[in-house]
């Protein structure tokens, strides 16, 4: 039986792996794109409708790091493939770099998908096996979907742990996201950033950096928008998942929830995110005044 935090490397790495992260070579004098493979680094917890596919890049040594895929495209473009008929289902499939505070460089597909089915989404230019891109029924996926009521919970804070402690693993210092609950924030009438993830002990190295885009987004939003963040364990022997993370049937992390001042949930980033696609998202949802 795999472990939880096996089980969510497999799912937000893809089949590189998430030893293979950082271990990519350092030279990259004469780049062959066409001999690279492409690096799943989302779960497969996808509905018809839009949908967010983000990958990266990998050679035989591991996943491209910055400075190894200096050369590769800021845009890429890609083919997403029906697995059981080989049709085409969309075409021209474009995303851009985003490396913001993060090791390894990924592009955040987004296209619209209508029914469920199993997909392969071929980045042109790359190795032609792609990313499998698994598109189940609504009622098949059990974490708050886009549409969906965001429901409430008592997350930790300062004043009240709940059992959880740390209630923040960044180091040097606990954020600053832990004032309020989520439950409060929800009923304050704006705009919730719900960040879900373990700065000290992530298992795909992207919930601090995922953590310090959200606050640089805080400081720039100020109290436009309601920020809250829970950790993924109730202690530092990562032997019981803490409420929060139950509460919503996570098996990945981070996981950051981007719900409007009605409660309503209009964004989900998972596994692999900046700040700059933090900012995009409130600013494509109309969020911000």
């Amino acid at each position: 039986m795999l472990s939880r935090r096996r089980f969510i490397a497999l799912t937000t790495l893809g089949s590189a792996g998430a030893a293979g992260l950082l271990n990519s070579c350092s030279s990259n004098e004469s780049l062959d794109t066409s001999s690279l493979t492409v690096v799943q680094r989302f779960p497969q917890v996808l509905v018809p409708g839009l949908v967010r596919a983000p990958i990266s890049l990998a050679n035989q040594d591991g996943v491209l790091t910055v400075e190894d895929a200096k050369d590769v495209p800021d845009i890429l473009t890609a083919v997403l493939v029906d697995v059981e008929s080989g049709a085409e289902i969309a075409s021209g499939i474009s995303a851009t770099r985003h490396d913001a505070g993060l090791a390894a460089p990924y592009w955040p597909f987004r296209f619209t998908v209508e029914k469920p089915g199993i997909y392969t989404l071929v980045i042109d230019g790359v190795s032609p096996t792609g990313a499998a891109v698994q598109v189940s029924e609504r009622e098949q996926i059990l974490v708050p979907l886009v549409g969906d009521a965001f429901p409430p919970f008592d997350t930790p804070t300062v004043a009240d742990a709940r059992g959880v402690d740390p209630i923040c693993t960044r180091k040097p210092d606990p954020c600053p996201l832990h004032d309020i609950t989520l439950t409060e924030a929800l009923a304050l009438g704006k705009p919730v950033l719900y960040l879900v993830g373990t700065p000290a002990y992530c298992s795909t190295s992207t919930c601090s950096p995922a953590l310090d885009g959200v606050l640089k987004v805080r400081e720039e939003v100020g109290d436009a928008a309601a920020f809250v963040h829970s950790e993924i364990y109730t202690d530092d022997t990562l032997s019981t998942v803490a409420p929060a993370v139950t509460s919503l049937k996570l098996t990945y992390e981070p996981a950051l929830f981007v719900i409007d001042a009605k409660g309503i949930l209009v964004d989900r980033l998972d596994a692999v995110f900046d700040e700059v696609e933090v900012r995009g998202s409130l600013e494509a949802n109309s969020l911000l005044v």
